[in-house]
């Protein structure tokens, strides 16, 4: 099911008509070209075995398309008038679940009643998969993507539009000024492209950066890799807190409660790392391997509780 509603023009005269504006600060830049609201939707590669979690339902442009293509559709959105908008323009959509609230229940996870909304849609039909596939606000871009990555509800695939900033941070290789915890983390587990840079001139309002199309595939072979997913989490905000520091430096300033200097010049040459090196240096295996070999030994100290840094 297409909508051929959301132009600036349709959008500005249904929101003066209704006497509403958009909330910038929740992130409300709406798509404008519905060419690409489409190639969202055809990126996704959505079917009927598919439930596909939408997170910003908008004015319910997107969700109708992906109502049209999946089994269900389960879409968040925080902002009441908006949400009644949506409420209205998909009235007819019997396989759209509409939740008003925030998708997370803090920075660092998800709200469990979003979670459950998609468990239920999830156990509806055996073999049913699911999909994300969402404008997403850029206030929420960030923990969205990274905390997904650590639930029980692992997405076959991601496709999203995302500020292209955070794209670049997503898809960045090591030595670069893009690289960081975040790559590290979504690299370790999904395999990532970006599909379309967009201009600022699709959005209404329009932003001051560009944004991106991304699409983020989990890869079972890669996260097999891990051996906990909180830890490494942890470990890898911490290795990056201060990006330029040598990873020496880094190790005993994270870990300082349950490594010396002589277990850290060990856990080096083990792994056959120069001290002066940085992290922003490692890629994601040597990232991994310097985890492993980090926790192992962690978890041997008296006080196995790995450092806790800010988010993303």
């Amino acid at each position: 099911m297409t909508s051929p509603r959301q132009t600036a023009s349709f959008l500005i005269d249904k929101f003066r008509e209704v006497g509403i504006r958009p909330n910038t600060r929740r992130g409300q830049n709406f798509l404008i070209d519905l060419n690409l609201v489409q190639l969202l939707a055809d990126s996704a590669e959505l079917g009927p075995g598919d439930v596909v979690l939408e997170i910003g339902t908008g004015t319910g442009s997107l969700t109708a398309i992906l109502a049209g293509l999946a089994a269900a559709v389960v879409t968040v959105e925080i902002d009441p008038q908006m949400y009644q908008l949506a409420s209205e323009a998909l009235i007819d959509c019997t396989n759209v679940t509409m939740l008003r609230q925030d998708v997370l229940k803090t920075k660092s996870r998800f709200h469990p009643d979003v979670l459950a909304a998609v468990r239920e849609k999830l156990g509806e039909q055996p073999g049913r998969r699911l999909k994300v596939a969402a404008n997403l606000p850029y206030n929420i871009a960030t923990p969205v993507l990274s905390n997904l990555l650590n639930t029980d509800l692992l997405p076959v695939s991601l496709t999203v539009t995302i500020q292209k900033e955070l794209a670049d941070r997503i898809t960045a290789v090591p030595s670069t000024k893009d690289y960081g915890a975040l790559s590290v983390w979504i690299q370790s587990q999904c395999d990532t492209r970006i599909i379309r840079v967009l201009p600022p001139t699709v959005f209404w309002p329009r932003p001051k950066v560009e944004s991106a199309i991304l699409q983020m595939l989990p890869n079972a072979k890669k996260r097999d890799r891990i051996s906990d997913l909180d830890l490494f989490h942890s470990f890898v905000r911490s290795i990056f807190f201060h990006r330029r520091k040598f990873l020496r430096s880094e190790l005993l300033s994270a870990f300082k409660r349950q490594l010396d200097k002589a277990a850290v010049d060990a856990i080096l040459r083990e792994r056959s790392l120069e001290g002066s090196v940085r992290a922003e240096e490692l890629g994601v295996d040597a990232m991994l391997g310097l985890y492993e070999a980090v926790r192992r030994r962690v978890l041997d100290s008296k006080n196995p509780d790995f450092s806790e840094k800010p988010e993303f």
